[in-house]
C-alpha cells in the first residue's frame, strides 16, 4: 500500500518473494491473550454503552482507554516498570491523549484525559469507555468527565473482550515497534512520544482502508 501511494506497482506476492530472497521475515503479532483488570473496589461501575451499538462514524463520538506496563532497565521506586495510559478515538483509531508514569494511579489516567480534552475539545455526549479499573472510577476522574459532559461506559465484569479495541492497540504497538526495556523513564517518554506520533501520522491501519488516523480524519472532514 505504501509503494502504491508512491506510484510504484508492486503486489503482495512480489513483496513476499523479495522478503524471502533477502532473508527477511514479517513481524507476526502474537495471538490475542485476554487479561482482566483488578476491579474489586467500592467506587461504583457504569454500564457498557458500547454493547450492541453500531461502530462510530464521527470523530469524538467514542473514546476508549486503557493502561499498559512499560519495561525499564533502571529500577524506579515502584519497580522495573513504567506505565502508559492511552485514550483512542474509536472512529479514527487516533491516540488523542496519553500519559506516562511510574505508578498506576488516578493521576496517570487523569493526565491522558486532560491532554485529550485540551487537544480535541469534544462536544457534549461523547462516550468514554474503559475497563472497570479503580483509576477510572475515582471521584476526581468522574468529576472531569462530568464537567466535560461525557458519558462514562465500562466493560462488563471480568469481560476483557469488551475493551478489546485498546488491548489490540497495545498489542500491535508492542509487536511492530519491538518494544523492549527502556533505559529509564526519560528515554521511555521520548521514545513513546515518537511512537505515538508515528502511529497517528504515518502508520497505515487496515481497519481504516490502509491510511493513517490523521489522513482518515482529513477524509472524514472533507466528506462533510
Amino acid at each position: 500500500m505504501e509503494l502504491s501511494s508512491r506510484g510504484i506497482v508492486c503486489g503482495v506476492a512480489r513483496v513476499a518473494r523479495l522478503l524471502k530472497t533477502q532473508g527477511f521475515h514479517a513481524i507476526q503479532p502474537k495471538s490475542y491473550r485476554p487479561r482482566t483488570t483488578q476491579s474489586r473496589h467500592r467506587l461504583g461501575y457504569n454500564q457498557n454503552l458500547l454493547a450492541d451499538r453500531a461502530a462510530p462514524t464521527r470523530i469524538n463520538e467514542v473514546w476508549v482507554g486503557d493502561i499498559t506496563d512499560i519495561p525499564l532497565a533502571t529500577r524506579t521506586s515502584s519497580g522495573r516498570f513504567g506505565y502508559l495510559a492511552l485514550l483512542m478515538d474509536l472512529c479514527s483509531r487516533r491516540i488523542v491523549g496519553w500519559e506516562y508514569g511510574t505508578s498506576i494511579s488516578e493521576d496517570l489516567v487523569l493526565g491522558a484525559l486532560r491532554r485529550a480534552i485540551q487537544k480535541r475539545q469534544p462536544g457534549v455526549g461523547l462516550i468514554h469507555h474503559t475497563d472497570r479499573g479503580g483509576q477510572y472510577a475515582s471521584r476526581r476522574y468522574r468529576d472531569v468527565l462530568r464537567r466535560s459532559a461525557m458519558q462514562q461506559s465500562m466493560s462488563a465484569a471480568e469481560s476483557c473482550y469488551d475493551n478489546a479495541f485498546m488491548e489490540s492497540c497495545f498489542g500491535t504497538v508492542k509487536t511492530e515497534l519491538e518494544l523492549v526495556e527502556y533505559a529509564n523513564s526519560s528515554e521511555a517518554v521520548r521514545e513513546l512520544s515518537n511512537d505515538i506520533r508515528y502511529d497517528n501520522g504515518s502508520r497505515r491501519h487496515s481497519s481504516l482502508g490502509y491510511v493513517s488516523p490523521a489522513a482518515f480524519e482529513i477524509q472524514l472532514t472533507a466528506q462533510k
